[in-house]
């Protein structure tokens, strides 16, 4: 009977009496294989264009490793695709510089959904052989350059004077949020009340209301938690 492979790492599994000459080659092989996926780190470059990770049969392969640096200033929407049918966490670290776009980047299995990463995040990543879910998640901040449009979980350091964006902005918050989806905001040019900053609802309610959250004081620090379809975006934090 020819040898068989494990579902989530593809290690090689031999029969008795099988694979004569071979048995400790393959053995290595396998213990490579392990040891990358307990501490395996990868850094990729995302910049330019999609990553499609592999999972070969009986072999180190790029989707194997425990720890993943994706960096590259991103040139459009990007995504890094890991393959179907394994069961597994790993962890991501988004280096990526977004320069002044909205551009996203995107972390799924080839035909399942997956995880929209914050910009700076790290996240501990769970796939479950269809779908990928963040788990946990350390945050990175950014201070965008003109108006953006926020993904789950983004800090956003808001500088509307001389040496920021210097006019008023707009950050759009997510559309179709999950119960729990988070946005936080923090004046860090503490000039709002000159150059306000504009929050779009993006179809969803803010405190109840069908209408964009305009914010003109100063120094202003707060967290949007989204709770339900009819009060949309509350306060979950304000300062």
């Amino acid at each position: 009977m020819a040898s068989t492979y494990s579902s989530d790492l593809k290690l090689e599994l031999m029969t008795t009496g099988e694979k004569s000459g071979t048995w400790g080659t393959i053995t290595n092989t396998n213990l490579q294989q392990l040891e990358q996926a307990a501490s395996g780190y990868l850094s990729l470059a995302v910049g330019s264009s999609d990553v499609a990770l592999a999972l070969s049969n009986g072999a180190v392969s790029n989707g194997k490793n425990l720890y993943y640096k994706l960096t590259g200033t991103l040139t459009a929407n990007r995504t890094v695709t890991m393959p179907d049918s394994s069961e597994r966490v790993f962890i991501v670290e988004d280096a990526t510089s977004r320069s002044s776009s909205n551009y996203t980047l995107t972390v799924k299995t080839v035909s399942g959904t997956g995880l929209v990463l914050p910009i700076g995040s790290t996240t501990v990543l769970y796939s479950d052989g269809t779908n990928i879910t963040g788990k946990l998640q350390t945050k990175g901040y950014y201070t965008p350059s003109a108006n953006y449009t926020a993904v789950n979980g983004d800090q956003i350091f808001v500088d509307t004077s001389g040496g920021g964006i210097g006019s008023p902005v707009t950050i759009t918050l997510p559309a179709s949020p999950a119960v729990g989806s988070e946005v936080h905001f923090i004046d860090s040019g503490n000039n709002l009340a000159s150059n306000n900053l504009t929050i779009s609802r993006n179809g969803s309610n803010i405190l109840g209301a069908a209408s964009d959250l305009v914010v003109s004081t100063n120094s202003a620090a707060f967290t949007l938690v989204y709770a339900n379809a009819t009060r949309g975006w509350i306060y979950k934090d304000k300062i």
